[in-house]
């Protein structure tokens, strides 16, 4: 990718295409099946190609959760394939809904216009048919782009949790306030209470919670929308 050739002087850079996430974890984190994160990628339309029973890189985690929020929008699955196709053949992009210009361009699936003051969105794979009014900004928000490059940050819970995935932290597992939510789940597993891992990485009660909710330790998650 150019724009990782860009930065390689950013060692975290390096660890973007290392596979790191289990199948299970990316599916959990995504909010999908594990059978339907086996079926994209052995469709090689929808994701990348990856070998059986190998684990997911970040890119390609990114591009999981991203196509995954589309579905949850109900955009048709050949819709996305064709959106990435195109997009892949545009950007000469390897991961295109992983980069900066998918979320800033949205050729990937929409392109925008404006028409009597009011947005309209179109399908770039279908020559201008119209298309959902109000879809693109609501399924990325919860991914962000930094300029130009990649998507360093996606708020794998929800905007209104704390926890996130950046690459930059914690080799990408998910965190909440720089603390990896595995260990928060480890020490409570062992019998420490909620306050005490609180003082230990000096967090507060609620922030510990969220992240024992997150790894399903504590009731409170939201509930799985099975998705293909």
């Amino acid at each position: 990718m150019a724009t990782l050739a860009n930065h390689r002087a950013e060692p975290w850079r390096k660890r973007l295409l290392i596979p790191a996430y289990q199948v299970g974890e990316a599916a959990r984190y995504a909010d999908i099946s594990t059978n339907t994160v086996v079926a994209w990628h052995k469709s090689q339309e929808t994701l990348s190609r990856k070998e059986k029973r190998a684990k997911l890189s970040y890119l390609q985690l990114i591009e999981l959760a991203v196509v995954a929020a589309f579905r949850k929008a109900r955009v048709p699955l050949p819709e996305i394939r064709a959106a990435r196709a195109y997009i892949q053949n545009e950007f000469k992009s390897a991961y295109p809904f992983a980069e900066f210009k998918f979320k800033r361009y949205g050729k990937s699936l929409i392109s925008e216009y404006e028409a009597g003051g009011k947005r309209k969105l179109f399908k770039a794979n279908q020559a201008g048919q119209l298309v959902w009014q109000e879809i693109l900004g609501p399924v990325l928000k919860e991914f962000e782009y930094e300029h130009e490059g990649v998507a360093v940050r996606w708020h794998v819970a929800g905007l209104d949790s704390p926890i996130i995935i950046d690459p930059r932290i914690s080799f990408g597992a998910p965190t909440i306030k720089g603390t990896p939510t595995w260990i928060i789940k480890g020490r409570f597993d062992a019998g420490e209470s909620d306050s005490e891992i609180a003082e230990d990485f000096n967090l507060d009660v609620p922030a510990v919670r969220e992240a024992l909710k997150f790894e399903g330790v504590l009731p409170g998650t939201k509930p799985k929308q099975w998705i293909q």
